[in-house]
C-alpha cells in the first residue's frame, strides 16, 4: 500500500476507532460507578476524552506494526483497561456482568448509529466517498470490538460475563485463567480460530440485526 492510500485509510478509520475505544472504556467506568465502584471515576476514566484511554503501545504502536507487517490483513489493538474494584460493587458477582457487558453494548449501539448515518447520507444523495467509507468503517470497527470483546475468556469482557454467570466455585477456578488469557486469545487469533469460529459468525448476526433494526428507516428513505 502506498503512502497516499495509507493516509486515506488512517483518516477514514481514525474517528470511528477513537469513538469506539473511548466510549467502550468510559461505559465500563460509568456502569461500575452506577453499581457502587468509584475507582474509575476518581482516576478520571469516566470521560469521553480519548487521551485518558489511549495506550501508546496497544492503541497506536501495535496496530501500526501489525498493519505494515501483514499488509493490512490483520489488526489488533487495545486501550488502557478501566480500573474496576469488583469488591466495591453492591452485588459483586451480579454487577460484574453489567460492568463487563457495558463496553460491548456501547460498541453495538455505535455500530447502529454509524449505520443510520450511512443510510441518511446515501438517502440524501451524498456521493463523497470519504464520508461513506467512514460510516462503513464505523459499523465494521464497532462490530469487531463488540464481537471480539464478547469472546468468553478473561480478561475479555465475555470472560468476565461468564465468570459472573458461573457458580462461585467454577467461577473461581475459571478466573485463574486470566493471567494467561491474553496469550491464549492471541494464539487462537493467530490460528484463525477466533476469526473463523467466533468473529465472522457473530459479526454476520450483528449485520443482520442492524439491517432488521434499520429496515423501517431504509423503507422510509427509499420511498421518499
Amino acid at each position: 500500500m502506498n503512502a497516499t492510500n495509507l493516509i486515506q485509510t488512517v483518516l477514514i478509520y481514525a474517528l470511528p476507532v477513537l469513538f469506539a475505544i473511548t466510549i467502550h472504556e468510559a461505559a465500563h467506568g460509568y456502569v461500575a460507578r452506577h453499581f457502587g465502584d468509584n475507582t474509575a471515576y476518581m482516576m478520571g476514566r469516566v470521560t469521553l476524552n480519548p487521551v485518558k484511554h489511549i495506550d501508546p503501545i496497544g492503541t497506536i504502536l501495535m496496530p501500526l506494526m501489525l498493519y505494515f507487517a501483514t499488509q493490512g490483513a490483520f489488526l489488533f489493538g487495545y486501550a488502557k483497561p478501566v480500573p474496576v474494584n469488583f469488591g466495591h460493587l453492591r452485588h459483586p458477582k451480579r454487577d460484574m456482568i453489567w460492568v463487563a457487558i457495558a463496553g460491548p453494548a456501547s460498541n453495538f449501539i455505535q455500530a447502529i448509529l454509524w449505520a443510520i448515518a450511512l443510510t441518511v447520507l446515501m438517502a440524501a444523495g451524498v456521493t463523497e466517498v470519504f464520508f461513506i467509507k467512514m460510516c462503513q468503517a464505523g459499523v465494521l470497527v464497532n462490530l469487531v470490538m463488540w464481537a471480539f470483546n464478547l469472546f468468553p475468556l478473561p480478561p475479555l469482557d465475555g470472560g468476565r460475563v461468564l465468570m459472573g454467570l458461573l457458580p462461585r466455585r467454577q467461577a473461581y477456578a475459571f478466573s485463574k485463567i486470566e493471567p494467561y488469557g491474553f496469550f491464549i486469545v492471541m494464539a487462537l487469533v493467530i490460528f484463525h480460530i477466533v476469526g473463523d469460529y467466533w468473529l465472522r459468525p457473530l459479526m454476520a448476526v450483528g449485520y443482520l440485526v442492524i439491517g432488521l433494526l434499520l429496515s423501517p428507516l431504509t423503507s422510509l428513505v427509499g420511498a421518499s
